[in-house]
């Protein structure tokens, strides 16, 4: 036990004792806490979105003004006909659109059922679900004091969800989907992460340098093994969600490969920055695993971007996997062709451009 103790207080001296070491483990876990902190949360506030009420009855105003009451919902527009209901939820401009017909009020006071029809968009199922369980808190609570002041404990509003996109709002649509950018950023950065770093490693890098091959040479055969790994594990796990899974993939082809090649570009261009910088392949697993961990927080996969605060919101531009996951999303459940995701298209090849030349001057910089 004394010459463990000897070796375990060693250890420790080295770790400490060295600066880089003491960065690795001790800055990361304080950054990651602190994005995990802000961006990971299933709350909602300001839930955006608009009332079409074909009724002016004191019933309807006040739902509105409960509506607009509460702090989890924040009032976007009114509008005045069914018509204006599909581009505000297609456009994301609204979660919901809450609807009174024009017998609400009538139903109400004479203690019968007031139907309100909240047409949501279901394209995120977390978030729908959590939104409708606010609406159905403020519809509760509203009936509670429509049957005192009526003296009718049978007069009531009854809550009428229809989610777009994702009918009976099943996880596995949202979440599958969202698999696919998230399962293919993983195998793509730890093959490219780690091919230069086991190069060096093994001793065999230096062997390559004297080849004829020059840098860009080098860095096109380290980058596109990656490439074609990514692009063959995307495929493979499309299909498994399509046929497997039996998530509806209505969009076009082209649109969803288009994204996964900017996005497999941006991927390994991050990828070769950090095997240029990892002398192990250790290091090189920890620098894949520093960037994997926040890009996936930061991405929409499982908690709403818009619900992060404005500084997180605006990093999230940056993050290649963000883009990506609203392609698969708009592929997948709502049939969109190329012209739809070109949003989503041009950030992508901007970050894939960036990142793949700076990786190139790394490299050659390392390489020379």
């Amino acid at each position: 036990m004394t010459r463990t103790i000897h070796l375990v207080l060693k250890e420790l001296m080295v770790l400490l004792k060295d600066p880089k070491s003491r960065m690795v483990i001790f800055v990361p876990p304080l950054v990651q806490l602190l994005v995990f902190g802000y961006a990971a949360t299933f709350d909602l506030d300001r839930i955006p979105y608009a009332l079409l009420l074909q009724d002016d009855g004191a019933p309807a105003r006040e739902l509105a003004a409960a509506l607009a009451g509460s702090p989890h919902f924040h009032e976007v527009a009114r509008i005045g006909s069914e018509r204006e209901i599909a581009p505000l939820v297609d456009s994301r401009a609204v979660l919901m659109v809450v609807r009174t017909g024009a017998t609400f009020t009538r139903d109400i006071l004479r203690g019968g059922t007031g139907a309100i029809q909240v047409v949501i968009d279901g394209r995120n199922s977390n978030t729908a679900l959590v939104a409708l369980g606010y609406v159905r808190a403020i519809v509760s609570e509203l009936n509670q004091r429509w049957s005192r002041a009526l003296g009718r404990p049978s007069a009531r509003a009854h809550l009428q969800p229809r989610a777009w996109y994702n009918p009976n709002l099943q996880s596995r649509w949202f979440i599958v989907p969202g698999i696919v950018g998230l399962l293919t950023l993983v195998v793509t950065l730890l093959v490219t992460a780690l091919s230069v770093a086991r190069e060096r490693e093994q001793g065999t890098f230096d062997q390559l340098l004297v080849t004829p091959l020059t840098p860009l040479e080098l860095l096109a055969g380290k980058a596109l093994p990656g490439f074609v790994i990514g692009l063959a594990e995307a495929s493979a796990i499309v299909a498994v969600a399509a046929l497997w899974f039996e998530v509806p993939l209505r969009g076009s082809l082209v649109a969803l490969y288009a994204g996964l090649v900017l996005f497999l570009m941006s991927a390994v261009g991050v990828g070769l920055m950090i095997s240029s910088l990892a002398v192990t392949q250790q290091q090189g697993m920890f620098g894949a695993f520093l960037f994997l961990v926040p890009a996936v927080i930061l991405s929409g996969f499982a908690t709403p971007i818009a619900n992060m605060p404005a500084l997180l919101q605006t990093i999230t531009l940056v993050n290649p996997l963000r883009h990506f996951e609203v392609v698969l999303r708009r592929v997948f459940l709502e049939g969109v062709g190329v012209d739809a995701v070109v949003p989503q298209l041009v950030p992508m090849a901007a970050i894939g451009v960036t990142a793949m030349a700076i990786a190139a001057w790394m490299f050659r910089r390392r390489a020379v």
